[in-house]
């Protein structure tokens, strides 16, 4: 009788463990996002960091932890976006078998440094971390996740495939469309807070011509923004751009000294209301650098 009645429980617990999910951390909102479409059903995704908060400086809070031990997948930016807080969770929570993915280490860089040292600022080494302005670096990694995904449940390997697949196509015609929608903004100028819109000014062809920051990650100082202001007479210039993590006060002083707009782009997914997918961000993000306003 024994017997049988553990043969019962064993029958009953191995369905379930056939369907237990992949557990992906994922650092920033736009890998979460990535990581749901592609994994579907068959996943379950805890994001680290919220869109109003800058990926540069998370703390390694208990319950980040609790996550980090459970994934079976690290998806992560790379380029040390999050060299502060992710080898932490690492060296503390992470498990053997937990497979790490890097963005940074499938797309093309811009800005990679020949030298750097703390005079320069916050300069990442590994190039410009800020990848997901550009939408071409998300669907580049599309196909790469649903690797990783197969290799780990291999089980739903082919559904994995298939939404990859369908994403990757999907996003071709969106990335085509938003070329097109965005056409009138090639050759114009912007003044940015950080130098965080690399990729989406390099992709739309925008000419970025002062940071209100003096060096990447520091202050903005009365100073530097007199120069700036210097900088900017006599020329058309599109918007200041910042994002929903960093203090909007220096593009407003020189938006009342200038008139040049303040415009404030989701940057990911969730840092507007209307922003609220992968699509929806870069949607957002053309509609306001069109416009040259925040609604």
């Amino acid at each position: 009788m024994k017997y049988f009645i553990t043969s019962f429980l064993c029958l009953l617990v191995l369905p379930l463990a056939a369907q237990a999910k992949v557990n992906i951390f994922a650092c920033e909102p736009e890998w979460g996002a990535l990581a749901q479409e592609i994994g579907g059903d068959q996943v379950d995704v805890t994001v680290a960091a919220s869109a109003r908060q800058d990926p540069h400086h998370i703390k390694a809070k208990p319950s980040l932890l609790a996550a980090m031990r459970k994934a079976d997948l690290v998806f992560c930016n790379g380029a040390s976006l999050e060299a502060g807080w992710l080898p932490v969770l690492q060296e503390n929570a992470a498990r053997p078998d937990t497979v790490f993915l890097f963005v940074a280490d499938y797309v093309t860089k811009l800005g990679v440094a020949t030298k750097v040292d703390r005079s320069m600022g916050d300069v990442h080494p590994d190039g410009n971390p800020h990848l997901v302005t550009d939408p071409r670096n998300i669907m580049r990694m599309a196909p790469v996740v649903a690797d990783r995904l197969a290799a780990i449940d291999p089980a739903h390997a082919a559904e994995y495939q298939d939404r990859a697949s369908a994403f990757h196509s999907r996003w071709q015609s969106l990335i085509a469309g938003w070329g097109k929608k965005a056409a009138s903004l090639q050759g114009q100028n912007v003044v940015v807070y950080h130098e965080g819109w690399a990729y989406l000014l390099d992709w739309l062809k925008i000419r970025q011509v002062a940071a209100l920051e003096p060096k990447p990650g520091i202050p903005p100082s009365a100073s530097h923004l007199q120069d700036v202001l210097k900088s900017v007479e006599g020329k058309q210039i599109k918007a200041i751009l910042v994002s929903p993590y960093q203090n909007p006060k220096a593009a407003e002083w020189l938006s009342e000294k200038t008139g040049i707009p303040v415009v404030g782009l989701a940057y990911t997914v969730g840092g507007n209301d209307r922003a609220d997918t992968l699509e929806h961000l870069y949607d957002d993000t053309i509609d306001r650098l069109i416009r040259g306003q925040n609604d």
